[in-house]
C-alpha cells in the first residue's frame, strides 16, 4: 500500500506485531492488561500522593509528577496499538502521529529531568541532612518542576516542527508499533540531515546533563554512606536510595540501548516495549511496595473511606 512516488503522503500504516489471528488476541489482552494497570498504578499514585499531607515533600512532589509523565507515555502508545490489532488498515494521520511522538518526546524528557531532581533530592537528604529544608525549599522544588515541564515541551516542540519540514513521499509503512523519529526519518524524502544534527544538539545535552547529575549524586552518597559507622545508618541511607537508584537504572540502560541502533532499522522493537511501555508499568510497583511512607499513606486513605462509606 505504498504511496505514489509523485505524491506526499499524509497517512501512514502502523505494522505493529503480527497479523496472526491467535497472536493478536493474545497481544491485545497482553497490552490491555498492562494499560489498566499503569493507569491505574501510576494515577493511584498521583492521587496518593495529592490526598496524603504527609507526602508532600519535594521527594513525593518529584514522584508525582514523574507517575503524571508515565501515564502520559502509555497514553500516548497503548490506546493506538490496541486499536490497530483488530483494524484493517492500520492508518494514522501524519498530525496523529506527530501528536503521537510530541508526548511521548514530552514523557521521556520530563522523566529524565525528574529522576535527576529525585537523585539532587537524595544527595541533599543524605550528603547534607541539617540543610535539607534549605536547600531543597518548597519553592526549589516547584521552580525545578516548572523548568522540567517548560524545557520538556519546548524539547518535543522543537522536535515535532523540525519533524514537519519533512515530506514523505515513499512507502508509508512504518515498521514499528508507534510513530517513532528515526522510522520517520528512513520514509523521508527530505535529507533529515538537519533534524538529526538538532537531535545532537538539544537531546545530546539533556542526557549528558541529567546522567552526570545523577551520577554525582550517587557518588556523593555513596562516599557518605560508607564513612558512616553505623549500621543502622548505613541501612537506612541504603533503602532511601534503593527505589530511585534501581528506577533511574533501569531507565537509563533501556535509554542507552534504544538510542543506539541510530541506522539499523527496527531492529529495537523489544527495547522500545520495555522502555515506552514496561518502564511506566514498573516504576509505581517500585517506588510503592517497599516505602513505608507510600505504603502508610495508602492504608491512611482505605481507612478514611471505608469510614465515609
Amino acid at each position: 500500500m505504498a504511496k505514489e512516488n509523485n505524491s506526499l503522503t499524509t497517512e501512514f500504516i502502523l505494522i505493529g506485531f503480527t497479523d496472526h489471528p491467535v497472536l493478536k488476541i493474545l497481544l491485545f489482552l497482553v497490552f490491555f492488561a498492562i494499560y489498566l494497570i499503569t493507569m491505574v498504578g501510576n494515577l493511584g499514585l498521583v492521587a496518593l500522593i495529592s490526598m496524603e499531607h504527609r507526602l508532600h515533600t519535594p521527594m513525593y512532589i518529584f514522584l508525582g509528577n514523574l507517575a503524571l509523565m508515565d501515564s502520559c507515555c502509555s497514553c500516548a502508545i497503548i490506546p493506538k496499538m490496541l486499536e490497530n490489532f483488530f483494524s484493517e488498515g492500520k492508518m494514522i494521520s501524519l498530525y496523529e502521529c506527530m501528536a503521537q511522538f510530541y508526548f511521548l518526546c514530552l514523557a521521556e524528557t520530563a522523566d529524565s529531568f525528574l529522576l535527576a531532581a529525585m537523585a539532587y533530592d537524595r544527595y541533599v537528604a543524605i550528603c547534607s541532612p541539617l540543610q535539607y529544608h534549605t536547600m531543597m525549599s518548597k519553592k526549589l522544588c516547584i521552580q525545578m518542576t516548572i523548568g522540567t515541564f517548560i524545557a520538556s515541551n519546548l524539547h518535543s516542540m522543537i522536535h515535532v516542527g523540525l519533524l514537519l519540514r519533512l515530506t514523505f513521499c515513499r512507502s508509508n509503512q512504518i515498521d514499528h508499533f508507534f510513530c517513532d523519529i528515526l522510522p520517520l526519518y528512513r520514509l523521508s524524502c527530505t535529507d533529515p540531515y538537519i533534524n538529526e544534527l538538532m537531535i545532537y544538539i538539544f537531546s545530546m545535552p539533556i542526557q549528558i546533563f541529567t546522567i552526570a547529575t545523577v551520577l554525582f549524586s550517587y557518588i556523593c552518597i555513596l562516599f557518605t554512606i560508607f564513612k558512616m559507622t553505623s549500621k543502622e545508618g548505613r541501612g537506612k541511607a541504603f533503602s532511601t536510595c534503593a527505589s530511585h537508584f534501581l528506577s533511574v537504572s533501569i531507565f537509563y540502560i533501556c535509554l542507552l540501548m534504544y538510542i543506539r541502533p541510530f541506522e539499523e532499522g527496527d531492529k529495537d522493537i523489544p527495547v522500545a516495549i520495555f522502555y515506552t511501555i514496561v518502564i511506566p508499568l514498573l516504576n509505581p510497583f517500585i517506588y510503592s511496595l517497599r516505602n513505608k511512607e507510600v505504603i502508610s499513606g495508602l492504608k491512611k486513605c482505605m481507612k478514611n473511606y471505608n469510614i465515609v462509606k
